[in-house]
């Protein structure tokens, strides 16, 4: 298993180079944090990720290329799940989880309609020392950390191979008003469809390249642009029908709910040489015996010097 993560790891560190020998330049970096504590102060189910991109591909013109493959994102992430208690979790809750990811994605636009179509690599258990980091940094900050029973009781050692494929169109309804529809769909660690939309108030994100959070849906900035300056404010839902989970496995007595639901609030901030986003999800149950619904936040900041 070690040799497994260790070649993957070797091969995702060679990528950038290969992608830049074939013509492409590197165009941009996004990257998104996501907690618990920045939406309701709370610690638990979803209670943390963060997803970092980067991007290569030919001169950006303000929209995806047209053709597959042509503009290439490496994708990585870090996922930490865990049950309503840390240090006594009741039955009927969820097992803790940690999950490492790396993948690669591509954008391309085919008649208005953007599609980003990829595969990831996730890695889960006990190998990806996600459990002991939660323990030495909550103790850290003087949080209760999870209990050794907890961590024992985690999802095991495992490899995902994960596919995931997003269609979306754009309408502008106005100057700085924009709807976006879109569906996407998801096999591997976790298997579902999911539909929704985004409505966008403001010109920041326009001839931009943005990325789908997995945690909160919120699209954050990769490719930017500058000039456009002020803010923008986001507002977005989408339902998910969720297949297979191995964050929940049926084998532990554990039931998926019927839809997986997700509401979002956020805006986007641009200044001269920096820029900021904030945002807050509505998470609905993801089980049936989860205790209640969830809110997370999430949160990106850039300075250029």
């Amino acid at each position: 298993m070690f040799k497994a993560i260790t070649a993957a790891a070797i091969l995702l560190m060679a990528l950038p180079q290969s992608i830049a020998a074939e013509g492409r330049e590197y165009l941009g970096y996004g990257r998104l944090i996501t907690n618990d504590f920045l939406g309701d102060l709370q610690d638990r189910e979803r209670t943390g990720s963060v997803a970092s991109s980067r991007v290569w591909g030919p001169d950006w013109t303000g929209s995806s290329p047209s053709k597959f493959g042509d503009l290439v994102e490496l994708r990585l992430g870090l996922d930490v799940l865990a049950p309503e208690n840390l240090s006594r979790p009741t039955a009927g809750s969820r097992p803790w989880a940690g999950a490492l990811s790396a993948g690669l994605h591509t954008h391309f636009q085919h008649r208005a309609t953007e599609y980003s179509v990829g595969a990831s690599l996730y890695v889960t258990g006990p190998q990806t020392r996600l459990g002991l980091l939660q323990r030495k940094f909550h103790k850290l900050i003087g949080d209760e950390p999870p209990s050794g029973r907890t961590l024992r009781r985690q999802i095991e050692d495992g490899i995902y191979p994960t596919l995931l494929v997003e269609a979306g169109h754009s309408i502008d309804l106005g100057e700085n008003l924009s709807f976006r529809p879109f569906v996407q769909g998801q096999a591997g660690i976790e298997t579902m469809m999911r539909a929704g939309a985004d409505f966008t108030f403001g010109n920041i994100g326009k001839g931009e390249l943005l990325v789908r959070d997995a945690t909160s849906g919120h699209r954050y900035r990769v490719i930017q642009n500058a000039e456009n300056t002020g803010f923008s404010f986001l507002v977005g839902a989408d339902i998910a029908y969720v297949s297979d989970s191995t964050y929940l496995p049926q084998d532990r007595g554990l039931s998926l709910t019927e839809h997986r639901d997700r509401v979002r609030l956020g805006v986007h901030w641009q200044g001269e040489g920096a820029s900021a986003f904030y945002g807050v999800t509505w998470l609905g149950k993801e089980y049936e015996t989860q205790p209640e619904e969830q809110v997370v936040g999430s949160i990106r900041m850039n300075l250029s010097f």
